[in-house]
């Protein structure tokens, strides 16, 4: 069972920036009632999606599943959803697709990041092996495949449309930049690619399967993509908290990992001019190339230097823009409490930051 099952309408209304239940309109009580409720039918279903009758593929697949998850896919899908028909059936089929597309993707970047842990447990890869952790993937990416074609043609093509991005999205986190390519533009691009693109199918589904007005697609697809390169830079962000138990992570891990994040860019942008930020710099880089049983200790402490360094403050404003700019795209959207969600979620990304 998902251990965060029995706490996920207090978990959404604070994603939603709506945690003050008592305090809510009844109409906005009436929208977070019905989409908890489109989260419990989602729930109830991805199990028995992720079900097959190999043990070991049974295994591995519910692995992740099991270990939790905010399900943020589904709760924006359900969210858009209520601007047409609401949760109808094809609406929770759409919400699974999605999900289970995440969940596809997250066995393959750990393999490619070489993460250890994901969701509080070891990464499927420690567990398992490489290939297997990547067959699982593979698998989940066939169920949700074969989940959004039942919905049609156009479902089909949305599914396609974005799995190609999540592919290239890594594909280019993986080669980097071409020579004489901007550094930072490289980076979003790639975001955009792995995180937005997914949020942002998510969210076109809700309004597609909904019979939502037509209108209302490119609005969300835009808020959707925006919104997930804002919360990967906060990710960036959070990688160097020095609170492991709210992160999962010990400070600077995706930075020893070899994961480009924005901070660092910055700080190479600003070592080209700043002696002192040229230095941090070597001290990062020497601390991310030293040995597994080398003294850390000099690392750890160029991490809380980054963490307070003008770079990591930059970083924090590029992720304000971005969900800034993902609020002002949903302008053509009917004032009420499906856009004010929408606005308090992308305010809710940033403020995981502070």
């Amino acid at each position: 069972m998902n251990p965060s099952a029995p706490t996920r309408g207090s978990s959404l209304s604070k994603q939603l920036g709506l945690a003050e239940r008592m305090f809510a309109t009844p109409e906005t009580k009436r929208l977070l009632s019905a989409i908890e409720e489109g989260l419990d039918a989602v729930e109830a279903s991805l199990a028995a999606e992720l079900s097959f009758t190999d043990d070991l593929a049974d295994a591995t697949s519910r692995y992740l599943l099991d270990a939790g998850g905010k399900r943020v896919r589904p709760m924006l899908l359900l969210l858009t959803s209520q601007l047409g028909d609401g949760a109808v059936d094809d609406v929770i089929t759409a919400a699974r697709g999605i999900e289970i597309t995440h969940l596809a993707s997250l066995y393959h970047d750990d393999v490619m990041d070489h993460a250890d842990r994901r969701r509080g447990v070891p990464s499927a890869h420690t567990v398992w092996g490489n290939s297997i952790a990547i067959l699982t993937g593979d698998l989940l990416f066939a169920r949700a495949s074969n989940l959004m074609a039942s919905l049609g043609e156009g479902a089909i093509r949305l599914q396609a449309e974005t799995f190609e991005r999540l592919v290239l999205g890594q594909l280019h986190e993986t080669v980097g930049p071409k020579d004489g390519e901007d550094a930072r533009a490289h980076y979003l691009q790639v975001l955009a690619d792995k995180t937005g693109s997914l949020i942002a199918a998510a969210a076109r589904a809700g309004v597609i399967f909904s019979h939502a007005p037509t209108e209302f697609e490119q609005p969300v697809v835009d808020y959707g993509e925006k919104i997930g390169v804002a919360f990967q830079l906060v990710d960036d962000v959070l990688d160097l908290s020095t609170q492991p138990e709210k992160t999962g992570k010990v400070p600077g891990t995706d930075i020893k990992a070899g994961v480009v994040t924005l901070p660092l860019i910055s700080l190479r942008e600003r070592a080209a001019t700043d002696p002192t930020s040229a230095a941090l710099l070597e001290r990062i880089d020497r601390g991310a190339n030293a040995s597994e049983d080398a003294d850390s200790a000099d690392f750890d402490a160029a991490i809380a230097e980054l963490r307070a360094h003008p770079a990591t403050a930059d970083t924090l404003a590029e992720a304000h823009r971005w969900a800034r700019e993902a609020v002002e795209a949903l302008a053509p959207l009917p004032k009420g409490p499906i856009k004010t969600a929408l606005t308090r979620f992308a305010d809710s990304i940033v403020e995981r930051s502070s």
